[in-house]
């Protein structure tokens, strides 16, 4: 505990020096393997998330729509019924 009342003596002078310390009491002390693994967690996770997401939206390229396939095409001079 690094508080209290400090004094400096140089020959004859004294200096008086008051020392207050606030610690916090909600702190949580993280070293650099705690912060590189959730660094590298991340890294991994968004890695993740993006081949999801390009699995997800490309089966869809380069077919054609199935509707087309099914619909009966009549000439312009017809009538449709």
């Amino acid at each position: 505990d690094p508080r209290g009342l400090y004094t400096c003596q140089v020959g004859e002078t004294t200096t008086m020096l008051q020392v207050h310390y606030r610690m916090c009491q909600n702190c949580i002390e993280v070293d650099a393997a705690t912060i590189s693994g959730i660094v590298i967690a991340d890294v991994v996770a968004t890695v993740l998330l993006a081949v999801a997401v390009y699995c997800i939206t490309g089966h869809d390229r380069g077919h054609m729509s199935r509707a087309s396939d099914r619909q009966n095409l009549i000439a312009n001079d017809q009538l449709y019924q």
